[in-house]
């Protein structure tokens, strides 16, 4: 069976998505369209140039994320390095290195641009950022035209990097328009779980499943020893906020929740022990949710 599929931001924790999507493979479903904001773009954008959950979990527990924390010259700077990067640069860490990863990935599949990412005359894949600039949201490609940019030429590592572009945490990405500078950063302020991206009017074809983290109830602090962990504290709070609270029936119906044991959005020395234990949560979050999931009963609830 054909599905589309959404999956939520939630940086490291999203390693969680491959159990749950080989779970799903293993069953014969099959992803049309995938959509995701921050590491449900990351997820999103390798399912829909090809990769399969085995070949996403072999390149992800053979990946160290410390990698992903790079610094431009200014954020390298000894000792003052992260307040002039804050100033300057925006951001703590630069974010270069996760889009050339990201592009690597994607030029081995031939799928570079969103052009490449078209099924049946539409875009078989939508990623979520936020334009701090105009104060909304970015459906990427969709969006591009706006902003005088052709959808169809634009690269899609660039769009993940836009998204998962973690405020104070790595730098924004700019987009001129005119004379304009455009900020763009991490999808999540505005739409984390954008499980209403693919709905149509009446009856679809097929479900969309959403891929929800399911967080445990914070440990608050008695101090802050560094600054890098006070503003995380603040984006975390603006990110994984608790959307259960707003989720309709019918979107939590389609959801499956994969709680993530403790671990924190910016985790990149997440061991491979960890790595594994998500990926068994997010398995068997699906097969429970497989379990009692059943389409015809859930047109009949929307109906």
């Amino acid at each position: 069976m054909y599905i589309d599929a959404v999956f939520e931001g939630g940086g490291v924790k999203g390693i969680a998505f491959l159990g749950a999507i080989k779970c799903l493979e293993e069953r014969g479903y099959k992803f049309n369209k995938v959509a995701g904001t921050s590491a449900g773009a990351i997820i999103s954008s390798l399912i829909a140039a090809g990769y399969s959950a085995d070949e996403l979990k072999q390149i992800l527990f053979n990946f160290d994320f410390i990698n992903f924390q790079d610094k431009d010259a200014v954020q390298s700077l000894p000792f003052i390095g992260s307040i002039l990067g804050l100033v300057v640069s925006k951001a703590i860490f630069s974010g270069d290195a996760f889009e050339n990863w990201l592009k690597e990935l994607l030029v081995k599949k031939g799928k570079v641009k969103f052009k490449n990412f078209i099924n049946n005359n539409e875009f078989a894949l939508k990623i979520i950022a936020s334009d701090i600039t105009k104060k909304d949201i970015l459906i990427l490609p969709d969006d591009l035209k706006e902003y005088g940019i052709d959808p169809l030429e634009f690269e899609v590592a660039k769009a993940v990097r836009m998204s998962m572009s973690i405020p104070l945490y790595f730098k924004p990405v700019k987009l001129k328009v005119n004379d304009e500078i455009h900020y763009i950063v991490d999808g999540g302020i505005l739409s984390n779980f954008p499980v209403w991206i693919f709905d149509v009017e009446g009856i679809p074809r097929w479900p969309t499943f959403g891929f929800k983290l399911q967080e445990p109830a914070p440990k608050p602090r008695n101090e802050y020893i560094s600054l890098k962990d006070y503003l995380m504290d603040i984006v975390n709070t603006m990110i994984e906020e608790n959307e259960l609270r707003y989720i309709k029936n019918k979107d939590f119906v389609r959801t499956i929740l994969i709680p993530t044991l403790g671990v924190n959005t910016t985790d990149f020395s997440i061991s491979n022990s960890m790595k594994q234990k998500l990926y068994i949560s997010g398995y068997n979050s699906a097969k429970t949710f497989l379990e009692t999931w059943n389409f015809d009963d859930y047109v009949k609830d929307i109906g």
